[in-house]
């Protein structure tokens, strides 16, 4: 069995690996940073309950103590927000004796490392010996490669000149889950080749699957493996790959062809795939002509080489954030079809089309490749049924108008080393007023959202990676492009008439919620899960007050609910304006629900109790 060449950026034999990034100044500051988020969100979560501080009676506000196994105490400073939030100072932790606690004139030292704060609590965070022997390690992964992305940081100024795919490797990650890096299974030196933050391009090597154990799906200019390939591959790239086939007396006509990270050729493709390597079912064939870069979601991969071609979804089966990253085959072989009819409601709906000229940028194909035993086996762990498949995602860059650019939502939430915002220089450099750019910002987002909800029970799940913000020319916000639609859609589970036209095959994989609980994708993906990070920071770069970025946004719903008012009875049912939400918990999940077992279906986020929301007139 051939073996695929060794990439350019591969170590060469006993050359020292340089690890500058390891360095104790940066990893201090990255540390201090993460214990911080740490603190913020286990309280946010309730998984910590920090207590005022008080000295003679007299209560501090904005300090607080947390008690330690050993009865020592980190006291810090912290802000509260919206939905209940934490805004932990870093610079401001510190350690202190058992009987200072209550700032009787001790100040205690300096803490700042959230690895030992996780040995010396572990009985307070209610972590078992396993969980908290797994979380050390995730964590301090992540604490790596947020020293790698410090030790290469760029100014605000810097970021808002590059392209979109490059800018994805400046991110910093997930800004609720603590271990947000922590992708179990990479070494060090994968991380280093893979890793969004290494900017490392690479070319994808391809395989060929025989159609006894594969199969195509495809929407659209791409309904046929042929029309794919005739967009994705060379002329002499698909003659060297038929060539290979030949050469070993298989028929071209009888194979698939898909690229496949080459970590996971060799960590699980080859090794539970051989039988399949051995009957020649699997052939190996070499990389493409194209270079691309790894996406945040780290198995997403932009075709940099040649923008117009799509954007490759692969199985990366390392456990990161919450879940394995594979591809589950049933969600992979049904992506094109989600797409068409996700993209049919936009394209028959002017307000979709026309006013909000959303992007929707489809999953229009996708290979699915069956193992024999693992996808027959219900009780299995789910990352076994994730491991080999492909899916096309149209690339972005061609749907941009001309001065237009794009950039996810997660950058807004970036801060440089100097610690000025992103979102603060996009502002300056739109030449609007901080209100009327957020206002922008809002007008372009939640509209073609609210209309999915309210006019066809549908959502998406629009966090910082999935949801990408146009800017015009003058970095002013002007539309929504959305993504991850087979994994990240969700349907109401009250019958709707807007549902009656959804195929079957769509509606066999779709998720359903209660009406009740979809307005928690926005809630907790968009506003929670990003809003609740952005509008802090507006207070104190933009000198926007908290309370009037909520205003912005609930305005935003109000003018959405006028501009529709034949939907009332739907904004009554899926009622983004309650007095409280649900409580999402990302990170209790990890600690206390499934910690790092195996288990047969996807993890979820929990729910804990209630928050207040910010859009409720009495806020």
């Amino acid at each position: 069995m051939p073996a695929y060449p060794a990439s350019h950026h591969q170590t060469e034999p006993h050359t020292p690996i340089d690890t500058p990034e390891l360095d104790r100044t940066v990893w201090d500051r990255a540390a201090a940073r993460l214990l911080a988020k740490m603190l913020g969100e286990f309280a946010y979560e309730e998984i910590i309950e920090p207590v005022p501080r008080t000295g003679d009676g007299v209560g501090r506000t904005g300090h607080y103590a947390v008690r330690l196994d050993d009865g020592a105490a980190l006291v810090f400073h912290a802000g509260r927000g919206v939905y209940g939030g934490w805004r932990v100072d870093p610079a401001t932790i510190r350690e202190v004796a058992r009987d200072d606690i209550e700032d009787r004139g001790g100040d205690g030292t300096p803490f700042r490392d959230p690895l030992r704060f996780l040995a010396r609590g572990r009985r307070l965070l209610d972590l078992d010996g396993a969980t908290l022997a797994h979380l050390i390690r995730e964590l301090t992964a992540t604490l790596t490669a947020d020293a790698r992305l410090d030790h290469t940081a760029l100014s605000a100024a810097q970021l808002a000149e590059l392209p979109y795919a490059e800018l994805e490797g400046h991110q910093t990650g997930h800004p609720w889950l603590v271990a947000n890096k922590g992708r179990i299974g990479f070494s060090s030196s994968d991380a280093a080749r893979f890793a969004p933050e290494a900017r490392s391009a690479t070319a994808l090597p391809w395989i060929a699957v025989s159609t006894r154990i594969a199969g195509y799906r495809g929407v659209g200019p791409v309904s046929t493996p042929e029309d794919l390939y005739g967009q994705e591959l060379d002329p002499d790239v698909r003659e060297s790959f038929a060539t290979i086939l030949r050469l070993r007396g298989l028929d071209p006509a009888d194979y698939l062809l898909l690229p496949v990270h080459p970590w996971q050729w060799d960590e699980w493709v080859v090794p539970l795939f051989a039988p399949a390597l051995a009957d020649g079912d699997i052939v190996p064939l070499h990389a493409d002509t194209d270079l691309r870069l790894p996406q945040q979601s780290i198995r997403t991969f932009t075709n940099v080489g040649s923008p117009d071609r799509h954007t490759v979804k692969l199985p990366l089966s390392i456990l990161n954030t919450l879940v394995w990253r594979g591809l589950p085959t049933e969600r992979t072989h049904a992506a094109p079809a989600v797409t068409a009819w996700v993209q049919g409601m936009c394209e028959n709906d002017p307000f979709l089309r026309d006013t909000c000229g959303v992007i929707l940028l489809g999953e229009v194909a996708s290979v699915t490749v069956e193992h024999p035993l693992y996808d027959h086996l219900p009780e299995s762990p789910y990352q076994f049924k994730e491991i080999l498949g492909a899916i096309w995602r149209e690339p972005l860059q061609p749907r941009l108008a001309p001065g237009e650019r794009a950039r996810t939502l997660a950058s807004l939430l970036h801060t440089d080393p100097e610690g000025r915002s992103f979102t603060a220089e996009l502002v300056i450099r739109s030449g609007l007023a901080p209100e009327a750019w957020l206002t922008r910002l809002f007008a372009a987002m939640l509209p073609p959202l609210l209309h999915f909800l309210y006019r066809y029970g549908t959502v998406f799940s629009p966090h910082g990676e999935n949801a990408i913000v146009v800017f015009d020319a003058d970095d002013v916000p002007v539309r929504l492009a959305i993504k991850d639609f087979v994994d990240d859609v969700n349907v109401s589970a009250r019958k709707l008439p807007e549902h009656d036209t959804m195929p079957a095959d769509v509606r066999a994989v779709l998720l359903t919620e209660e009406p009740s609980f979809l307005t928690q994708f926005i809630h907790s993906g968009l506003f929670v899960g990003v809003f609740r990070y952005l509008s802090p920071l507006c207070e104190e770069q933009l000198g926007v007050p908290e309370g009037e970025f909520w205003s912005l946004v609930r305005a935003e719903i109000l003018r959405h609910h006028a501009r529709f008012p034949d939907l009332k009875e739907r904004f009554e049912i899926f009622d983004m304006l309650t007095p409280t939400i649900e409580r999402l918990c990302l990170n209790r999940n990890r600690l206390h629900l499934d910690g790092y077992r195996d288990r047969s279906e996807r993890p979820h986020a929990a729910v804990h109790g209630t928050v207040p929301n910010p859009l409720h007139p009495s806020a």
